[in-house]
């Protein structure tokens, strides 16, 4: 019988890569947020009225609120996430001090469900176990890197920059621009700030590019320009 390719059974670093991959999506999901609701509330307010202070604070207001709030809102998430994953790490830990043969056992028959005999697959887990019982485990088990397990003061910290950036966008575009082009500066600025996002989003879940800048596109000006009209409606109700 052939030997075995160790290489091919090496712990892939899906864990590690996917983790990147979520913090990377958090980050876009934030700024396409702070995107989004920063200018609606902004073009809303400017379809009531010209005030330039009424429209900065309203701007400032939601930018501020917003921010605190999805830092607060990762954190919680992240902080839960963070509990199950260490709790699968302990729980691994006490399983293999408990029966490590029963585990590497468990491990080779996890392996065998990927479609290798048995005889190799008893040498894979022999291997892994070998090199590093309680990563195989998780990795197995979890998907999970006992090394990478999110920081819930990380996470807020981003989705805080994140929403920020992004609403800054709109907000500095509204209230720099002169008050007869304060509408179609802002409009464009955040066009081009959803197109950017739109990119950003496809190259982080791998998805078609053009699509994915559409659907935000039109999305973020579908939702200012709903917010924009109850603002004319409004102020002019008032």
């Amino acid at each position: 019988m052939a030997e075995y390719d160790k290489t091919k059974y090496e712990l892939p670093s899906d864990a590690a890569d996917n983790s990147k991959l979520n913090k990377l999506r958090a980050a876009v999901l934030g700024g396409n947020d702070g995107i989004v609701s920063i200018s609606s509330i902004t073009m809303g307010v400017a379809g009531a009225t010209s005030d330039a202070n009424s429209i900065a604070l309203a701007g400032l207001a939601a930018l501020v609120a917003g921010a605190l709030s999805m830092a607060v809102g990762e954190y919680v998430s992240v902080s839960s996430q963070s509990d199950a994953e260490k709790a699968y790490v302990t729980l691994e830990k006490e399983d293999l001090r408990k029966d490590p043969t029963g585990e590497l056992d468990e491990l080779a028959r996890e392996y065998q469900k990927l479609g290798v005999s048995r005889e190799t697959a008893e040498k894979v887990a022999a291997e892994l176990t070998e090199k590093d019982a309680l990563r195989a485990h998780l990795h197995v088990h979890f998907n999970l890197d006992p090394d990478d397990i999110n920081s819930p003061w990380q996470a807020a910290t981003a989705s805080l920059v994140s929403f920020t950036a992004g609403g800054l966008v709109p907000f500095l575009a509204m209230i720099l621009s002169p008050a007869s082009w304060r509408v179609p500066i802002t409009v464009a600025a955040v066009a081009v700030a959803l197109v950017t996002i739109g990119y950003l989003s496809a190259v982080a879940g791998k998805a078609p590019k053009t699509r994915a800048i559409l659907r935000v596109v039109a999305g973020g000006l579908v939702a200012m320009a709903i917010t924009y009209g109850v603002g004319v409606l409004f102020g002019h109700s008032v």
